[in-house]
């Protein structure tokens, strides 16, 4: 990895916080993981505009948003486990904060796909509003209007509302 051009390893840096991100989208290991490598075959593919990218990370992780939105968009085909007769063995989570993630995350697959991105960004990857704006293609407006409302919608959720607190308009 030594002998790597800088941008390879640049690259590379990246891969961590490509992969929590996309377990995030995702949900699953096995999708977040084609994610990923998606990600990467793509951005290796474009490699001559590497020199210029400004922000390695709002790149790759703008080509991870429109690949997953392409995913998405796509009718997924039924797929079936080779492994299905192995039983699955039921294991108690053995803390009170395992249950705490699970239901956060049951929580954040339960949000519009646009707000969960960007509550994803914002809060996972500690992205600034500009930087998921570029990297969304969005305004600035819009992303701190979904954070809102993603986040109030999480809060709903997580204390067992139906539907959020309606925010104040404050002029």
């Amino acid at each position: 990895m030594r002998d790597d051009p800088p941008h390879e390893r640049q690259l590379l840096t990246w891969v961590p916080r490509l992969r929590r991100y996309a377990r995030a989208l995702a949900g699953d290991r096995d999708d977040a993981d084609d994610l990923v490598q998606d990600t990467l075959e793509r951005a290796w593919a474009k490699s001559a505009l590497w020199r210029g990218v400004a922000d390695m990370r709002a790149w790759l992780f703008g080509i991870m948003h429109n690949l997953h939105v392409d995913a998405v968009r796509r009718p997924k085909l039924a797929t079936v486990s080779i492994d299905d007769d192995t039983p699955e063995v039921a294991v108690a989570p053995a803390q009170g904060e395992r249950l705490a993630v699970l239901d956060l995350q049951a929580a954040l697959e339960l949000l519009p796909v646009e707000q969960k991105q960007i509550v994803l960004l914002v809060a996972l990857e500690d992205m600034a509003y500009a930087d998921v704006a570029e990297t969304l293609g969005i305004p600035i407006g819009t992303v701190m209007s979904r954070l809102s409302r993603g986040r109030e919608r999480l809060r709903a959720l997580m204390e067992g509302r139906d539907e959020p607190v309606r925010l104040k308009v404050v002029k």
